[in-house]
């Protein structure tokens, strides 16, 4: 029983086909209602001058992006370009000091950019989940790591913490987050796997090494010590063949991502029309859909250009860093909607597998999601909306197990054999294939992955969050879901503004998914047959 991860070529076009033809309609509906809308009053703050020469303005509403290629693009140059040289000439001339290079190179950037009170700050976290990795008390460990995180998530000792922080600038916040959770989880990790291999004792060095690894410190994504210290001790490191032309490749299309975005946003305002509600609801329901189709898109290119960029970094340092998410376009299958496979890699390794063992038992899946899903919510910040979200996830993976149960018990399982026998198997494939279809999270829970999976991001307060449009409007919403007096207010005339309005302001998060491993119906892994590696297949398509 289950869904099986490959469709026929000709299917895979139907699709193409229809997909392009839809854009195509929805595109033109939506460039006119740019067009319409850019000497609006709304407008204006979100919409500034950009090419003149023909005419067009550009939408600015994701601040975050444009202080990446305006005011930060020279350091974001710089800093990058300063740790590839280092290495490289390390690497050339001394390779057994590469991985201190990694280390003093990335607390010198992290001491410049937030100062040395942030530095101390830090490294104050490592030293204590370091003395607690030498109790070799795994359960210390986790729970030290915990509170840590919880400290950087709620007041005061948030805000005595962000204290510690020299000067103020626009990304300081997320710079803040950022490195902050990062390094509570990359030492719980070291913590974790110090207590895994009590036969082998790792130093403080080797945890300053692994944290302060540059490119992945502020945004992640976030190795396992493991893997990491294993690759980065390498002292003779031996790149295969081909791999250069492949970092080209990626770096190449990083840019041309880049430039595409520029682009996108001079014709189509798509970050700043769900801020005007009035604009919106005159929208007809093609360019609504566009609407809300684009932003997914975009903060699916946000998340490529950033894992991007930070990949191919790694990969010259001889590193095999977490791949980038899919395109959310060519997902058919719910279990592969990755977007940060890093933080996947270490909740089902330190946590739900370690828990779940085989996935197969009910009480111990239970207990495994329950734990997960905590600490998901902790993760991104305790309110509301996510422990909503975490519920109606957690409930969704423990209700897949018992569907299968069901389908293993010995009536049905008797119905399965005799369809069979008959020759139906196509019935009975027909049948598992309904079961699990309408058995998974993504359509028994659709109103809540339509609706809290996309807006989490804008009334919660997850590590590094990419920022939002006024929230205002999703609060409203929120309320008027909470108030059944107010469900009149969602009528047919205004509810697709509500919806896209939902959709386009809570852009899906980057570097905050939780995933999971499948199986096929012979309870194998499935397999990545690129990298030859388990997939952990996504239940939370965050």
């Amino acid at each position: 029983m289950g869904i099986k991860t490959a469709l026929p070529a000709a299917e895979l076009g139907l699709y193409s086909l229809v997909l392009s033809g839809a854009l195509a309609y929805s595109g033109r509906s939506l460039l006119e209602a740019s067009q319409d809308g850019a000497h609006r009053k709304a407008f204006w703050e979100s919409v500034r001058p950009g090419w003149e020469y023909i005419g067009r303005k550009m939408d600015v509403a994701d601040f975050e992006w444009v202080m990446w290629f305006t005011s930060f693009r020279n350091v974001i140059i710089f800093a990058l370009s300063g740790h590839v040289l280092f290495a490289k000439l390390c690497t050339m001339v001394a390779p057994e000091l590469r991985s201190w290079m990694y280390a003093v190179y990335g607390a010198l950037a992290v001491a410049g950019t937030m100062g040395p009170g942030y530095l101390l700050l830090l490294l104050s976290h490592c030293v204590s989940l370091y003395v607690a990795s030498l109790l070799g008390q795994p359960w210390l460990c986790l729970g030290l790591g915990l509170v840590s995180l919880a400290s950087f998530k709620f007041d005061p000792l948030i805000s005595w913490q962000s204290g510690f922080v020299t000067g103020t600038f626009d990304l300081q916040e997320v710079l803040f987050h950022g490195g902050s959770g990062f390094t509570v989880l990359r030492c719980t990790s070291f913590a974790l796997e110090s207590c895994a291999r009590p036969d082998r004792r790792y130093s403080l060095a080797d945890l300053l090494k692994y944290n302060f690894y540059l490119p992945f410190f502020f945004f992640g994504p976030i190795m396992t010590f493991d893997r990491f210290h294993a690759q980065v001790s390498q002292l003779e490191p031996v790149r295969p063949k081909g791999e250069l032309w492949c970092i080209q490749a990626q770096a190449g299309l990083s840019v041309v991502a880049i430039v595409a975005v520029d682009i996108f946003f001079h014709f189509f305002y798509i970050l700043t029309i769900p801020s005007d509600l009035r604009f919106a609801n005159r929208l007809p329901d093609s360019a609504l859909a566009g609407l809300a189709y684009s932003n997914l898109v975009y903060d699916w290119v946000k998340s490529a250009v950033l894992f991007g960029v930070v990949n191919t970094v790694a990969r010259l340092d001889h590193l095999d860093p977490p791949q980038r998410p899919k395109c959310i376009t060519t997902l058919y299958v719910f279990a592969e909607t990755h977007f940060d496979r890093g933080i996947n890699d270490w909740l089902c390794k330190y946590v739900y597998d370690h828990i779940g063992g085989e996935h197969s038992a009910v009480i111990a899946e239970l207990v495994a999601t329950m734990a997960t899903f905590a600490i998901t919510t902790l993760w991104l910040g305790p309110c509301e909306i996510v422990y909503l979200w975490s519920f109606l996830n957690c409930f969704g993976l423990n209700f897949e197990l018992w569907v299968q149960k069901m389908a293993e018990w010995g009536p049905l399982a008797h119905i399965e054999v005799s369809s069979d026998s008959l020759g139906l198997g196509w019935l009975s494939h027909w049948r598992g294939s309904t079961v699990a279809l309408w058995s998974h999270p993504a359509t028994f829970g659709l109103w809540s992955r339509t609706f809290t999976l996309l807006v989490v991001r804008a009334v919660a307060h997850p590590v590094g969050m990419w920022p939002s449009l006024p929230s205002a409007c999703l609060l409203h919403l929120w309320a008027t879901f909470q108030n059944k007096d107010n469900w009149g207010d969602l009528n047919k005339d205004n509810w697709g503004v509500w919806c896209t309005q939902a959709g386009c302001v809570g852009q899906v998060l980057l570097s905050r998914d939780l995933s999971f491993p499948i199986y096929n119906k012979e309870r194998e892994p499935a397999w990545d047959s690129q990298s030859l590696r388990h997939i952990p297949g996504t239940r939370v398509a965050m």
